[in-house]
């Protein structure tokens, strides 16, 4: 690979102090920052939009285990063959669980995997919603709360299995590269999402009227 980021030469913006301190303890913790924040980087709302919204989905309170997030976007990165994401999210598996097999099943078929019923009701649902959302029906979330979920544990796996097709659908559209170094450090770099690097702390914005 050339290094390039995607297809689209948008540039970078000029970021405020807090960014390029966050882009800076990327650089020296892992060594480079991750294409999926650089391709963002030519609108710095975008980019805290994008930021914001994974750190809450993947690392905020949840009755989920950061695993079975990460085990979700592989999911569904699969059906959607997003390059990006399965290198990076299918890496982060691997890291996580300490199991290179785990990482390789959830990319090519989560069926071949050893999960509990659980974990595999979860992703039955993130795949139903991926390729059939219409299809969607009550006894779907009732086969989640039967295999254990709470409420509040369905609108996680929903809000996580939504975010990815978005992720996904965006990252093919603008053919988004992951950066050369995933491979060898077999998902490290994308960690920095996981605690190794604290994102930055934006200045909220006020809301309009009409939000209130």
């Amino acid at each position: 690979m050339s290094g390039k980021i995607s297809a689209l030469d948008l540039g970078i913006a000029e970021l405020s102090e807090a960014t390029k301190a966050y882009f800076a303890k990327c650089e020296e913790k892992l060594g480079l920052v991750p294409n999926v924040l650089l391709a963002y980087a030519f609108d710095e709302k975008k980019l805290r939009a994008f930021t914001e919204t994974y750190n809450d989905l993947m690392l905020g309170e949840s009755g989920l285990s950061k695993l079975e997030r990460e085990m979700i976007a592989v999911v569904v990165s699969s059906i959607n063959h997003c390059y990006y994401c399965l290198t990076a999210h299918g890496a982060a598996v691997r890291q996580i669980s300490g199991d290179p097999a785990l990482g390789e099943m959830m990319v090519m078929n989560f069926r071949a995997a050893n999960l509990s019923p659980k974990q595999t009701a979860m992703l039955e649902f993130a795949v139903k919603l991926t390729e059939e959302p219409a299809k969607i029906v009550e006894a779907d979330r009732e086969a989640l709360r039967n295999a254990g979920f709470t409420n509040r544990d369905i609108w996680d796996i929903a809000s996580t299995a939504a975010f990815f097709n978005m992720s996904n659908r965006v990252a093919a559209a603008i053919d988004m590269r992951p950066n050369d170094e995933y491979q060898p450090w077999r998902g490290e770099s994308f960690l920095l999402l996981i605690g190794e690097v604290n994102a930055p702390r934006w200045p909220r914005q006020r809301r309009p009227s009409s939000w209130r």
